[in-house]
């Protein structure tokens, strides 16, 4: 069943299944197609997130567990909503062993386990290496328990051949004798002899490709789908996985009747294959257009600048390609050798080399071959352009991958492609270089400034041809930054000059000791104003570790960790007067573009996404600053005051917003055959150019502001005027009544910067 729009929730043990039945009275009101939760099979202990399933067999205890999970589910179907699940089938954890028990199994039984075939395991290699100690040496500090080994407060299983000698064997001959070895944390990266989920060693990889493993991690899921209570599957990371196309496949001919969507990370002008029988992806290539068309383009030459005069590199493709090379190298070392072992004819470390080389250059998350190819094709000559000392050994790469693109090295290599690119790109390059912070999204393309009105119509109606069922999305719980933090950023851009300078002017006085962090911290500040200093330090002490250019999450720099700390503190005392006066200066502008952004998704081809709370406006920052609680009690207040015919101002507390996304989501549910078609629509007059409106069949356009500092320079819309089909048209905002032809964007937008307008012909009256 395809929902008319979805509404994210991130459960967590304090917001659990009761939680979200609470509310489902508020969504229904809000105008939502389906409740979109995060995922709810059992995971670690306190997971907020529950993308580490620990057993993917029953509903998450921590959220109240099976009879809340189906109280939940029935109060939504009740209610006219569906219910769509985030399942993960590229990994589980494996932090907390004894929460896991199919992992527990695998290390109390080895490769007899039911379960070794579960875990993409390289059992030719020896023992499973657990590199969960700080150090080699603390072996030494194991002691035995019952039939458990115990160092701190990890616990192992004794393997059953072992418990007869328990009492003639000390711990660490016990522990020799175990299907797994203990070892120091780091050798990790370069000698982990089992697949994870990017460099987190605690995420195992399943080999979902299985047909007894998909069904084993996807029985419970399918149950609640077939009951009718899940109407829908988010799949995430399906890059992972070994075959996504036939995983694909599997699931839609389990789930015939799901809507299904796919975490696929599209670069621009890259689609998902066509063979795949998903409705789409979860929205982040909307996004950039969404955003884009929105971004003036004269701001680029003064932030580009500006980047130079500080000292931030300007170069995106030489940023991009050292922070892949660092991944590389330093981080999936134990991932590109098991990869190189499989090329045959080749020397070790050209083998090596090669297989580096070519992931590095990809400029897409992955390859799906055979199907689409030209992505390998286009890396691999990349990559002999890069090392033409290499050209013997990556043609002998390309050559084995396509005569063979379903073996192990051609399976291996594509599925760990998206590893470095999403490792060394979205968290290494989208913090160092940072010359225009909002275009550093997920999917985004940081080095183009924007997309053209004409672009956007042409990708827009694309989407409606190509696509009509993908999600939309504007915020997710990956986004860097929220959609209205977005916004105030793009208002930036258009008082480039002034922003540079005084950016110039407050580094000098007050600056970062990092130039990819100082202007990151600049932007970021404006942004998110007023932000408290916790929320502020915890985000850039997580940007500069990202960056990880003068600190990381494993070799810390306490000395700079602790200027970034004092930083937020330091600058409200110093230019908290200042920063606030700017900030009022440009509010109103950002929460137009802000009304803008999210009428232009919600309006458009596609099923939109509301991520929690942004249904008002929402300045998070990334996780977890986006997982913060939300207020619901303020927003029921709101929905009824508009039940009463209350118009709010476009002011601070963000009424205004969510009565544009409540309107605009109840007339999607409520009159579905409104939204079919895309056409563009041209408005005519002097400030033509700061108008962005479009129809989604005869009787339905959406008018929205673009750059509306510049409207306001240039003396607003003046004559500027859109044609309207005959007929009676009504404002769904303001109810307000006109009549077609030619109309002033003076009195379309008279009330707010945004209209949606529906028509009722005369001949129907």
């Amino acid at each position: 069943m395809i929902p008319s729009s979805t509404y994210r929730l991130q459960l967590r043990p304090e917001f659990g299944f009761d939680e979200a039945r609470a509310i489902v009275g508020y969504l229904r009101d809000l105008g939502v197609g389906a409740v979109y939760v995060s995922p709810i099979l059992d995971a670690a202990p306190g997971s907020t997130h529950g993308y580490d399933v620990t057993d993917p067999t029953r509903a998450r205890p921590e959220l109240g567990g099976e009879s809340a999970r189906a109280a939940f589910m029935t109060a939504a179907r009740e209610a006219g909503l569906g219910v769509v699940v985030d399942i993960v089938p590229n990994h589980m954890s494996v932090e907390v062993p004894r929460a896991n028990p199919w992992w527990w199994s695998v290390l109390r039984e080895g490769r007899d386990s039911p379960y070794a075939g579960h875990f993409d395991i390289d059992w030719s290699r020896g023992r499973l290496l657990l590199p969960v100690l700080g150090d080699d040496a603390d072996v030494a500090d194991l002691q035995v328990d019952g039939e458990e080994l115990v160092i701190g407060d990890l616990r192992f299983p004794i393997a059953p051949d072992t418990v007869p000698l328990l009492g003639e064997l000390s711990p660490q001959e016990v522990h020799d004798r175990q299907h797994y070895e203990l070892v120091g944390w780091r050798r990790g990266n370069t000698e982990l002899n089992y697949r994870r989920f990017f460099d987190i060693t605690s995420l195992a990889a399943v080999r979902v490709e299985r047909p007894e493993v998909f069904a084993d991690t996807h029985r419970e899921v399918l149950r609640w789908v077939g009951a009718g209570d899940a109407t829908g599957l988010r799949v995430d990371h399906p890059d992972g996985l070994a075959d996504p196309g036939g995983y694909a496949h599997r699931l839609r001919e389990a789930a015939p009747e799901a809507w299904i969507v796919f975490e696929k990370i599209l670069h621009p002008g890259e689609d998902l294959p066509p063979s795949w029988p998903v409705e789409g992806t979860t929205g982040y290539d909307a996004m950039r257009e969404f955003f884009g068309v929105l971004l003036d383009p004269a701001g680029e030459e003064p932030f580009t600048a500006l980047a130079e005069r500080l000292g931030v590199s300007t170069d995106y493709a030489g940023t991009e390609e050292d922070a892949r090379r660092m991944v590389t190298d330093n981080i999936l070392v134990a991932e590109v050798r098991r990869i190189a072992a499989l090329l045959d004819g080749v020397e070790t470390e050209a083998a090596r080399a090669a297989v580096a080389e070519t992931m590095i250059a990809f400029g897409v998350y992955r390859s799906y071959l055979p199907e689409v190819g030209d992505t390998w094709d286009d890396a691999i000559e990349r990559a002999k352009r890069r090392r033409p000392d290499l050209d013997d050994a990556l043609s002998a790469l390309h050559r084995q991958v396509r005569q063979n693109p379903a073996d192990e090295l051609a399976t291996r290599i594509q599925q760990t492609s998206g590893m470095v690119v999403a490792k060394g790109t979205e968290d290494t390059t989208f913090y160092r270089f940072t010359r225009f912070a909002a275009l550093n999204e997920v999917g985004g393309s940081p080095n183009d400034w924007g997309v053209g009105v004409d672009e956007f119509h042409r990708l827009a109606a694309g989407r409606q041809e190509t696509r009509p069922a993908t999600m939309t999305a504007l915020t997710t719980h990956d986004t860097k930054r929220s959609e209205d933090t977005r916004a105030r950023m793009a208002v930036l851009a258009e008082l480039a000059d002034e922003f540079v300078a005084k950016v110039a002017d407050w580094t000098e006085r007050c600056g970062v000791d990092e130039p990819s962090l100082n202007l990151l911290a600049w932007q970021t500040l404006v942004a998110a104003w007023p932000i408290s200093d916790d929320r502020l330090t915890d985000y850039l002490l997580k940007a500069a570790r990202e960056s990880k250019l003068r600190t990381t999450w494993t070799e810390a720099d306490e000395a700079f960790e602790e200027s970034v700390r004092a930083w937020p503190a330091r600058v409200r005392a110093e230019l908290g007067d200042e920063i606030a006066s700017f900030v009022t200066r440009i509010e109103g502008a950002g929460w137009v573009t802000s009304l803008s952004q999210k009428l232009i998704q919600l309006a458009s081809p596609g099923v939109p996404d509301v991520y929690q709370g942004t249904e008002t406006w929402d300045f998070s920052l990334v996780d977890p600053d986006n997982r913060r609680p939300v207020d619901y009690d303020a927003r029921r207040e709101f929905l009824s005051r508009f039940a009463d015919g209350w118009l709010p101002e476009v002011d601070a507390t963000g009424a205004a917003k969510a009565l544009v996304v409540q309107r605009t989501l109840t007339l999607r549910r409520d009159r579905p055959e409104l939204f079919h078609g895309y056409r563009a629509l041209r408005a005519e007059g002097p400030a033509a150019g700061h108008v962005l409106a479009f129809s989604r069949s005869d009787d339905l356009v959406a008018v929205t502001t673009r750059l509306p500092l510049g409207l306001e320079r240039a003396g607003g819309w003046g004559d500027t005027a859109l044609d309207l089909a005959d007929g009676d048209w009504t404002d769904v905002f303001t109810r307000d009544i006109g009549p077609g032809g030619r109309r002033r964007l003076a009195d379309l937008l008279r009330r707010y910067p945004v209209a949606l307008l529906t028509r009722q012909p005369r001949d129907r009256r």
